[in-house]
């Protein structure tokens, strides 16, 4: 661990972009994971009970004996880098009296741009195309070879029709003439630049759709809401495509469905229990599998740690949060 001096104190798990690093130095006094590798909950806890803030990432599980720990010491604001907060307890966060925020909004774009990634790159079979490649196993062109499926004219189904699944609507209808359909809680209104339907009915939004892309957030009402009878519902060539969180798909059905040829693929950069993986999805066809790139660009990780500057340092100022969550 490596620490500068004075001002409040804010605990950092990983390490973040080098802009982002300095940002935080100018105002904070921040201790940074110089190791860069996963910490264990009591060095967490260690670490936010010494520090006035803690400043974790979604790999990070931020459970009630952490906070509990952050509270009895120096602990008053959990600056979350990342849009997602399932894995922090916020009950416990707000019955200890903890303020919580988040980075919304700055990877809206990156998130958009790797769900479309990875439909292009299953129904198109390119990560199998490229396997073969590197495996010595191209024999050349030949007019069957890996046949995929375009994406234009196809229905792309959303499953909550929030900014990145807006953005990815856009995306997908703009430039590649798809028809969007999406399920959302609440009624959506503001969509005006192309045509989209909300359906009300989860399952009839399954059985619709070429493409199944999640874009809900992670939490009880959510867990596995895609689940083996919804993905029985599905035509036997859709695609399951999932950059939300690793929770909203029931990881052992879709492994059966994918075995079973019920659906055509999927293309995941999410998962539960992450890092650790469901060794059946390893071995599952036709599958393209990424290690959580969402949100990876400069850009945008830059920004999310400024965000997390930017929510702290009004914190400290005895000012609201930009992006309060508890």
């Amino acid at each position: 661990m490596s620490k500068t001096s004075a001002k409040p104190t804010i605990f950092v798990t990983r390490r973040w972009p080098d802009a982002a690093e300095a940002a935080l130095k100018q105002y904070f006094n921040p201790t940074f994971n110089d190791s860069d590798v996963p910490l264990s909950a009591a060095q967490i806890a260690e670490g936010f009970a010494s520090h006035d803030a803690l400043a974790p990432t979604v790999s990070d599980q931020i459970t009630a004996d952490i906070i509990a720990a952050g509270a009895a010491g120096s602990g008053r604001l959990i600056a979350n880098f990342g849009v997602g907060v399932n894995h922090i307890d916020l009950d416990a966060a707000a019955s200890a009296g903890l303020a919580v925020s988040n980075t919304p909004g700055v990877l809206t774009d990156a998130t958009a741009d790797l769900a479309l990634t990875l439909m292009l790159m299953v129904s198109r079979r390119a990560g199998e195309g490229e396997r073969e490649l590197r495996a010595g196993e191209w024999h050349g062109w030949r007019p069957t070879h890996l046949m995929g499926r375009s994406l234009s004219g196809k229905t792309l189904g959303i499953i909550g029709m929030g900014r990145i699944g807006k953005a990815v609507a856009h995306r997908a209808a703009l430039g590649f003439g798809m028809k969007i359909i999406f399920y959302n809680r609440s009624k959506v209104t503001d969509i005006a630049d192309y045509e989209a339907k909300q359906i009300d009915d989860f399952d009839v939004l399954c059985a619709q759709s070429d493409f199944l892309s999640l874009h809900c957030a992670a939490s009880a009402d959510t867990f596995h809401i895609l689940n083996e009878d919804r993905l029985q519902r599905m035509q036997n060539h859709a695609y399951v495509i999932n950059t939300a969180r690793g929770d909203v798909i029931d990881e052992a059905a879709l492994v059966r469905a994918l075995h079973s040829g019920n659906i055509g693929g999927a293309g995941l950069d999410v998962f539960q229990g992450e890092p650790d993986i469901h060794p059946d999805i390893l071995t599952a066809p036709n599958t393209v599998l990424l290690p959580h790139l969402g949100s990876a660009t400069v850009e945008t990780r830059t920004a999310m740690g400024l965000k997390v500057v930017e929510n702290a340092r009004a914190f400290f100022a005895g000012e609201r949060l930009i992006d309060p969550v508890v």
